[in-house]
């Protein structure tokens, strides 16, 4: 059965289809997060117009962190699952350091088409519904550091039947 992730913003909710046939273990980890609540209360701490917006770390649960902000992670690291789905608009996909097996809970929704991604992140998944959240958060205004002047809130991650939100 296919599965959606329904992202609740404060700038709105996003629904987005999950890829297990592209990228199994990403989405097993995705929703196993989501599932416990890994990413209630988190934000997306880094946007950048045109390209990405990026959540997903768990140190952006606490203001006072910022300074680690972009540094958390689960405790593990998962393999990589490169494919050929483009990075284009609305596909969400999985951030990490320069070594390419060292993602694991941070994740980015494409703001425009970073082809130059492809195959070298893993494309996990795709915006189907709130693409007027996707351009509110894109567009918001930033600081140096590409950090968002207000907070960009997740305040939840449900994962749903994809049949339940189409």
């Amino acid at each position: 059965m296919s599965e959606a992730a329904i992202l609740t913003t404060s700038a709105g909710e996003m629904v987005l289809e999950l890829w297990p046939d592209v990228a199994p273990g990403h989405v097993a980890n995705f929703k196993k997060l989501a599932q416990q609540g890994f990413y209630d209360g988190t934000c997306f701490h880094r946007v950048i117009k045109g390209f990405m917006i990026q959540g997903g770390d768990p140190n952006t649960k606490d203001e006072a962190k910022q300074q680690q902000w972009g540094t958390g992670g689960p405790g593990y690291q998962i393999k990589a699952e490169f494919n050929d789905r483009p990075h284009v608009r609305g596909v969400l996909s999985m951030a990490r350091s320069n070594n390419p097996e060292s993602a694991g809970s941070q994740f980015f929704i494409c703001h425009g088409d970073p082809r130059f991604l492809d195959r070298q992140y893993t494309a996990f998944g795709k915006l189907i519904k709130g693409d007027d959240v996707l351009e509110t958060i894109g567009t918001t205004p930033t600081h140096p550091g590409d950090r968002p002047v207000k907070r960009m809130s997740v305040t939840s991650v449900k994962i749903v039947p994809l049949d339940t939100v189409k």
